[in-house]
């Protein structure tokens, strides 16, 4: 049963990373490296797939009306957004930011966001949750597939290492200098400085000039107060 949630939470931090940069592709025009870790994979959507599966497993066997099972989706998924928000919040750094949205939590939950992970729901139910369940289902007959999720498992935990220890730096700065960081916009920042310098950009390492960090966010917080 473990391992089968591994399965699962690899394929949702999988598709959740290709989903997320298509997004930020069309909403800022810029090809940006998703998330918090470095690699391609986003743990949020992981853990949002396997909840959804749990739930629908649970809705299925108990055979509970749809509509339920749906709500209680996008409720969840809103609890999760609402969770990992504030934890990063509380440290000054924003993964993502709905201050804009009305009626919005602290910028980290909003009723327009909460509405599209119940529409998500919807579109699991009708169009995912089969896919998933053969997919389950092929995991069984193919457990050998367990050293892949050993391997990503592995660098999962590599990176998340490797990215705090740089995480611990803009945490840092962000509270001496008492603002938020955003994380996304700090790593298109970035990138617009090393373009118009000529450097060279990298997609995946985002920071890999570390030397460079407090340079950057000095000009990331100077932007911030002209606006």
């Amino acid at each position: 049963m473990f391992l089968t949630f591994v399965f699962i939470f690899f394929i949702g931090s999988t598709f959740g990373w290709v989903l997320e940069l298509f997004f930020r592709r069309i909403v800022h025009g810029k090809w940006v490296n998703p998330g918090f870790l470095v690699g391609p994979y986003l743990p949020i959507y992981g853990f949002s797939l396997t909840i959804m599966t749990l739930i629908h497993m649970i809705f299925e066997k108990y055979n509970i009306l749809p509509i339920y099972q749906v709500i209680l989706i996008g409720l969840s998924i809103t609890l999760l957004e609402l969770v990992g928000g504030l934890i990063f919040l509380k440290q000054g750094v924003r993964l993502w930011d709905y201050r804009d949205r009305k009626f919005n939590y602290k910028g980290v939950i909003c009723p327009l966001f909460t509405m599209i992970w119940i529409m998500m729901g919807a579109i699991y139910y009708l169009f995912i949750s089969e896919r998933v369940v053969r997919a389950l289902n092929w995991f069984s007959q193919n457990i050998s597939f367990s050293y892949i999720l050993g391997i990503f498992s592995g660098v999962i935990v590599i990176d998340y290492f490797y990215s705090s220890k740089l995480y611990k730096k803009i945490k840092k700065y962000a509270k001496n200098n008492d603002i938020d960081i955003i994380y996304e916009k700090l790593k298109m920042h970035i990138k617009d400085i090393q373009t118009n310098a000529h450097e060279k950009y990298s997609f995946v390492l985002p920071f890999r000039q570390t030397g460079k960090i407090n340079e950057y966010l000095n000009l990331y917080k100077d932007r911030i107060k002209r606006r």
